[in-house]
């Protein structure tokens, strides 16, 4: 049976320097109350008023929003410097309010916006940058280390962790790589197109998409792939055994962390990553035909010869030399920032996000470098 809520009321009576707060009503959650701040402009700078009194002979039933708007209006009067008398409101009140009152606020607890000069900014992302660099300095040092007793056979890790990383950076990644590289062909097939098509000269898209696959596309977006799934993925394990003290267990262990844990992944990617270079260039081909020959008055025949003529040896070499390189910044960014992790969920979180902006960094800044050097030495 539904009870019938009465209306909720609050007025003010000043009385010389008393101030009388008169309550009335129901005040439960699902009810409409008044407007409290109207009561709080009643009350000015506090410098009319020294104390406040509350009279509720006709209040209903109450809940916990009462309590509510009673903490705010008594921590604003507190604050004006008027003296607050609970002895009149209910002893349920009374209770509550003295177990608000009882434990203090601890200090700093409230989180702050503090509005930074641009010097200090400038400055504090300046010492950020300073121990990001040495950080990655010192991790690049311990991982030579590492791969310097692997090829002396002194380094210790199991096997069956290179061979499932292996497959997790190899076959598992096939199919996304094969397509987004058959779309990056069709793409650089249509976009040539546009202008040879002006010339009649449809037949050199085999040489455009070849060439721009060999030695640019089919590493680039590979390497982009493989970040935002290998790379962030390396992060996210690692730094899940970082949070589950897994890593300090193994060098409790005496096992090296960089050798039991890093080396496995850094060489699965620079293994794989090549092969990856080589299947993207092929899907990347194997679009571009697809528009060509649909598209073109140009039959397979031509297209494959052409393409032939038009990719040296030299090419293939570029495109793989530039895939291995960003298959070791890659996996160096992951697990980097895997074992930077901190000891929470939200730092995993940031670790992965981290990991594959690191990771697409590099690799841009890597492949613009090796762009420039081939291009000085006439490669």
């Amino acid at each position: 049976m539904a009870v019938d809520t009465r209306p909720s009321n609050i007025t003010v009576n000043s009385k010389a320097q008393l101030l009388e707060i008169v309550i009335v009503g129901d005040w439960l959650l699902e009810s409409q109350i008044p407007d409290l701040d109207l009561v709080l402009a009643q009350l000015g700078d506090g410098s009319q008023f020294k104390q406040l009194v509350f009279s509720t002979e006709s209040l209903g039933r109450w809940d916990s929003l009462l309590m509510t708007e009673l903490i705010r209006l008594i921590a604003y009067s507190e604050e004006k410097g008027i003296s607050v008398d609970i002895k009149t409101l209910p002893s349920g009140i009374q209770g509550l309010l003295s177990l608000v009152s009882a434990v203090p606020e601890r200090v700093g607890v409230r989180r702050q916006s503090l509005q930074l000069p641009w010097l200090e900014v400038i400055g504090n992302s300046s010492l950020h940058l300073q121990s990001d660099v040495n950080a990655l300095i010192m991790f690049i040092g311990n991982l030579t280390l590492s791969v310097s007793a692997f090829f002396r056979g002194k380094a210790h890790f199991r096997w069956l962790d290179l061979w499932r990383n292996i497959q997790d950076c190899g076959p598992s990644a096939l199919p996304i790589i094969t397509l987004i590289s058959l779309l990056v062909g069709l793409i650089l097939a249509f976009v040539g197109s546009v202008q040879l098509a002006l010339f009649g000269a449809q037949l050199y898209i085999a040489d455009l998409v070849g060439l721009g696959m060999s030695r640019e596309m089919g590493g680039l977006m590979a390497a982009v792939i493989m970040s935002g799934r290998t790379g962030a993925s390396y992060a996210a394990q690692l730094g899940t055994m970082q949070v589950n003290n897994e890593i300090d267990a193994l060098e409790t262990m005496g096992f090296d962390p960089m050798e039991f844990l890093v080396l496995p992944r850094v060489l699965a990617l620079i293994f794989i990553m090549p092969l990856l270079c080589l299947y993207a260039d092929l899907m990347g081909i194997i679009g571009g035909a697809l528009v060509t020959v649909n598209f073109f008055e140009v039959s397979l025949v031509e297209y494959v010869n052409r393409t032939v003529n038009a990719i040296h040896m030299m090419d293939l070499s570029v495109g793989v030399f530039k895939c291995a390189v960003f298959g070791v910044l890659i996996a160096l960014s992951g697990c980097m920032r895997g074992m930077q992790c901190g000891r929470s969920a939200s730092d995993v979180g940031d670790a992965t996000t981290s990991a594959v902006v690191t990771g697409i960094v590099f690799i841009v800044i890597a492949d613009s470098l090796l762009t420039i050097i081939c291009n000085r030495l006439g490669i």
